[in-house]
């Protein structure tokens, strides 16, 4: 009798995991000014929030945080702001898709927070229960990052990644969303000028 209790949990277990949709592969988009890109070896590089998204920076500090692991694959150390030679600024959103596939507004991902200026919508805290809704509703996730040279202020890469997951999913934890997001948006760096790929989400 307590093994076929302990059958059937294990089967309740596997069938609710069975049960949550896959993710989307991650949609990427990249630009960059070829010429300007840096060539030698001494890369420096600050993490910074993008202009107008600092009342949500505890927020945004797991997607920072895995663009500056990118970066430091690619060959960049993180610096200081005053030492670094460039700056890349973090922006980050999720929001509820709706049934007709467009955004229903920004979501909370279990972060409290306060509305910032930017439209980051990560950490909002306006009230949407990401664990309920039907099989098919979905939470998209989307990160913006821009690298800029700092003694000129030119942009010499941006590039933009979003996917979507179901709200029973793993992705609902900002940390989890932000290593998936990092790793497409880097992924065959500085890629193709222009050009949007598709990436399978890791997982």
């Amino acid at each position: 009798m307590v093994r076929n209790s302990f059958v059937a949990l294990a089967l309740a277990g596997l069938a609710a995991c069975a049960s949550i949709p896959a993710p989307s592969p991650v949609e990427v988009t990249r630009f960059h000014d070829a010429a300007a890109l840096p060539v030698t070896e001494t890369r420096t590089v600050f993490i910074a929030i993008a202009p107008g998204a600092e009342k949500n920076a505890p927020e945004l500090s797991p997607y920072k945080s895995a663009v500056a692991q990118e970066l430091s694959r690619l060959g960049y150390s993180e610096e200081s702001a005053d030492q670094a030679m460039f700056v890349a600024q973090v922006s980050a959103d999720s929001f509820r898709i709706g049934e007709d596939g467009g955004k229903r507004g920004p979501v909370s991902v279990g972060l409290g927070g306060s509305t910032g200026s930017y439209g980051s919508g990560v950490g909002l805290g306006i009230g949407i229960n990401l664990r309920g809704g039907g099989s098919n509703e979905r939470i998209g996730h989307e990160m913006r990052v821009m690298i800029r040279n700092k003694e000129t202020n030119q942009t010499i890469w941006e590039g933009r990644a979003q996917f979507t997951a179901s709200p029973k999913s793993e992705f609902v934890s900002p940390a989890q969303s932000a290593t998936v997001l990092a790793e497409a948006l880097f992924s065959e760096f500085p890629g193709n000028n222009g050009e949007t790929v598709k990436v399978k989400a890791s997982e």
